[in-house]
């Protein structure tokens, strides 16, 4: 459902100084279902790639094809109701609006897609009750934790049935308890058949994916597949492979 072929990003610097080779060749493929963790160290391209998937960022060469269409060939004013049609999106900040309630925040896309109200409340009270927020609904964001803003968050995502969902460090202003919370969501939306592309720095988060896509200067270094192991085994499995891209690739 996802293909990744030949992506290079290049920013130059102000005045057209210097430039960065953000993604040098960047190929992929995604299926249909799968949960897949992007990892890597700071400054390897990892946001950069998941900010051209999610057509929020132009990619200097190479196609993103989402569902056989090429994203990159859509015009300005399509990507809109491209990225609401087919994605979902949770970041490491929630990106809830304060002055908007829980319900009102989740609602958000579904009001831009010209969504009835009826349509919108039926689609939210499942997700409401399944994510643990129901009695939250009415509640402002400054009036809840962190987990339950990220669950809210969640909420938002998939109320519009998104092909895929994109998540940006997800776990990364949450506690431990609201970490465990939120991987076990994601796992569970997961097993619905819920395709889900998250970068990570939490090898306890990718150790719950079924597949971790390590990225270096820029370029695929690595994949790992879960296969039969467990959380435990893919942790181990995951920290030997960032011993490795630390030291540059060698045992």
């Amino acid at each position: 459902m996802l293909e990744v072929k030949e992506l290079k990003k290049v920013y130059s610097t102000r005045l057209g100084g210097n430039k960065v080779e953000a993604l040098k060749n960047v190929n992929f493929t995604v299926e249909d279902g799968e949960y897949i963790a992007i990892m890597g160290e700071s400054g390897s391209g990892k946001t950069t790639l998941l900010n051209i998937i999610a057509a929020l960022d132009k990619c200097t060469s190479g196609k993103v094809i989402i569902n056989n269409k090429d994203i990159s060939e859509l015009k300005e004013k399509d990507l809109a109701e491209f990225r609401r049609n087919n994605l979902g999106f949770v970041f490491q900040e929630f990106n809830l609006l304060d002055t908007f309630t829980v319900e009102d925040n989740i609602y958000l896309p579904l009001v831009l897609a010209g969504k009835s109200y009826n349509e919108m409340h039926e689609r939210l009270m499942p997700i409401a009750v399944k994510l643990g927020i129901a009695d939250l609904l009415k509640k402002y964001p400054y009036e809840i934790s962190g987990g339950q803003k990220q669950r809210a968050a969640v909420a938002r995502a998939i109320i519009t049935n998104p092909e895929l969902i994109l998540a940006d460090e997800p776990t990364g202003a949450l506690d431990s308890k609201a970490t465990d919370e939120l991987l076990k969501i994601f796992k569970e939306i997961n097993k619905t058949g819920q395709t889900i592309l998250m970068v990570t720095h939490s090898v306890k988060a990718a150790s719950t994916a079924s597949r971790v896509l390590f990225i270096k200067d820029g370029e695929v270094f690595h994949s790992l597949y879960r296969a039969d192991n467990t959380n435990e085994q893919f942790y181990e499995k995951i920290n030997n492979t960032l011993t490795l891209l630390a030291t540059g690739g060698k045992e």
